[in-house]
């Protein structure tokens, strides 16, 4: 738990990424409640408003779990136009990812909510444009063979094997990684968030 009387922060996420994203500027979370929602984007859902949406509902599942706590949400989806990629959990997912990817720019679009404890909550969404070169049917083939895509967005994960396919990246790296931590932090600290105060 936190120190000094602060309250605890909790993240409403399984992803490990976003705790060690956390973690690597000192920040790591007291808790991890990942809510169990409905994903299932709506009929006509732009990529924006479904991102928004899921973080907005995961907040509220963790919210009603964690009274009087810090709470960060947050969701990422890849899009290639209007269409949102899935996060990947069998090769033929990612097989399907990767060959509509390949030699194409996409965005990838990051959806944070932050809780305080008083109630209050701050939003963001957050872009990040990404060029993935073309790849060679050897590169795809390794890479689907590696099963490093499985459980991402999109099929990929650019910190990992993928990094050596994207050439171009405009915004926030650590967004494409599964949380913007430099958005994620201003509103933390937009609330009233004070980590100074944690001792670990």
């Amino acid at each position: 738990m936190a120190a000094h009387g602060a309250a605890p922060l909790v993240l409403a996420s399984a992803s490990p990424r976003r705790r060690d994203l956390l973690t690597q500027i000192g920040l790591p979370p007291d808790l991890i409640d990942p809510p169990e929602i409905d994903e299932t984007p709506k009929a006509g859902e732009l990529p924006g408003a479904y991102v928004a949406r899921m973080a907005a509902a995961k907040l509220a599942v963790a919210a009603a779990r964690n009274p009087d706590c810090w709470l960060l949400a947050a969701d990422t989806v890849v899009a290639l136009g209007r269409r949102i990629l899935p996060k990947a959990e069998e090769a033929s997912e990612a097989e399907a990812c990767l060959r509509q990817l390949s030699g194409r720019r996409h965005r990838v679009l990051g959806a944070l909510a932050v809780g305080a404890p008083d109630g209050r909550v701050g939003r963001r969404l957050v872009e990040t444009r990404v060029k993935m070169k073309r790849l060679s049917a050897v590169e795809h083939a390794d890479y689907l063979a590696s099963g490093e895509w499985q459980g991402k967005a999109g099929g990929y994960a650019i910190q990992g094997r993928a990094a050596a396919f994207i050439p171009w990246i405009n915004g926030s790296y650590t967004n494409v990684v599964g949380l913007c931590l430099a958005e994620a932090t201003a509103l933390l600290a937009g609330l009233g968030y004070a980590p100074a105060l944690r001792s670990r």
